[in-house]
């Protein structure tokens, strides 16, 4: 599967092709009429919301007659890290939506969501028309939906800029709603949901860098005609294509069996694995080949790398993921079906 096809090597034509181009305009668009306005915490970018929103794909996965699924899912996201578009899709659609249809509450119909599992950094609260809050209970979740006025509410960020708010939290417990089993799913859509958004941060990352090498002179020519560089930009997309294949394979374990399966799970735990090797090599190199430049938010380069390593690190970082396939293969009578990916059970609670 090659829904995640891209980057500097670019992809054949298929089914999806269309909805890269509609996602990459209002990308394309949003990230040239913000050069010079970005800010700490970046803002919400409500035209782009609003462009997204009338194409229907805020919402894509969780509406029933959208036709839209994990493929598409990841098409919109990795196309909106790629142009750094600051809006809460992953949050609204993937996480929200699916976690109030889960509690059987009401969620607003239009405008963004937000989930609110970690109080100190939810993302997007100051701008959402309602928090899905989920606080673990064992293997449940008490989930309870939450109009933002009626929060205290601290403005902050992650460390690419984007908004992960403060919020004080003052309602009856008996307000929530307890879902059993939906713990370890949570944490998986939202672990595939960073890993979508990682390899469209780390493609643009590749292209400034390409970019970059092919414009600025040295010595009389082109930083892309010394040898050492070309090295680091082959280096440099290897790596990312190491990650892509990974993404694809939780694409296509979510396509073919969805979300709350052992395959999906053990696929997104080893995208996440290596992902997490990949973004702190590919995005050291893509700094070094800028030079003194791109490492504050002024430069687009910044947006890319800071939100990558931001991203690889929620819902379960590297370490984390790393020890679950661990103990999986410690309990696995042949540790070769777990390089192959034979897994019958899931490891989402080891």
């Amino acid at each position: 599967m090659t829904v995640l096809g891209g980057g500097v090597f670019g992809g054949a034509a298929d089914d999806l092709t269309e909805l890269r181009s509609l996602v990459d305009d209002i990308g394309r668009r949003s990230f040239d009429s913000r050069i010079g306005h970005r800010s700490l915490p970046d803002a919400f970018d409500a035209t782009a919301w609003g462009h997204l929103d009338e194409a229907g794909l805020t919402r894509l996965s969780s509406t029933p007659d959208s036709g839209g699924g994990p493929a598409e899912a990841a098409v919109v996201l990795r196309a909106l890290a790629r142009h750094a578009v600051t809006v809460p899709v992953a949050e609204t659609d993937l996480l929200a939506c699916w976690l109030a249809g889960r509690a059987g509450l009401d969620v607003p119909d239009t405008g963004a969501l937000t989930l609110a599992t970690d109080l100190g950094a939810v993302p997007y609260a100051a701008d959402a028309a309602a928090a899905v809050v989920a606080l673990p209970d064992g293997d449940a979740l008490r989930v309870a939906v939450c109009d933002p006025a009626s929060l205290s509410i601290e403005r902050g960020h992650n460390g690419g800029g984007e908004p992960r708010d403060t919020v004080l939290l003052d309602r009856d417990s008996d307000s929530f709603v307890s879902v059993d089993g939906a713990a370890a799913e949570l944490m998986r859509r939202g672990a595939w949901a960073r890993c979508m958004q990682v390899i469209g941060a780390l493609d643009a990352a590749v292209e400034f860098s390409v970019e970059h090498t092919r414009d600025r002179e040295q010595f009389g020519r082109p930083l892309s005609a010394f040898q050492a560089v070309q090295h680091t930009l082959a280096a440099m997309a290897g790596e990312v294509e190491r990650g892509r294949a990974a993404a694809n394979l939780a694409v296509a374990a979510a396509v073919d069996h969805g979300f709350d399966d052992a395959a999906t799970d053990y696929a997104v735990t080893v995208a996440k694995v290596t992902l997490g090797r990949v973004v702190p090599a590919v995005i050291t190199s893509a700094h070094q080949l800028h030079g003194a430049i791109g490492v504050t938010i002024e430069h687009r380069l910044w947006l890319a790398t800071m939100r990558a390593r931001a991203w690889i690190s929620e819902f379960g970082d590297t370490a984390h993921h790393a020890r679950r396939l661990g103990r999986l293969a410690l309990a696995t009578a042949d540790p070769w079906d777990v390089v192959v990916g034979s897994v019958s059970e899931s490891i989402g609670t080891r």
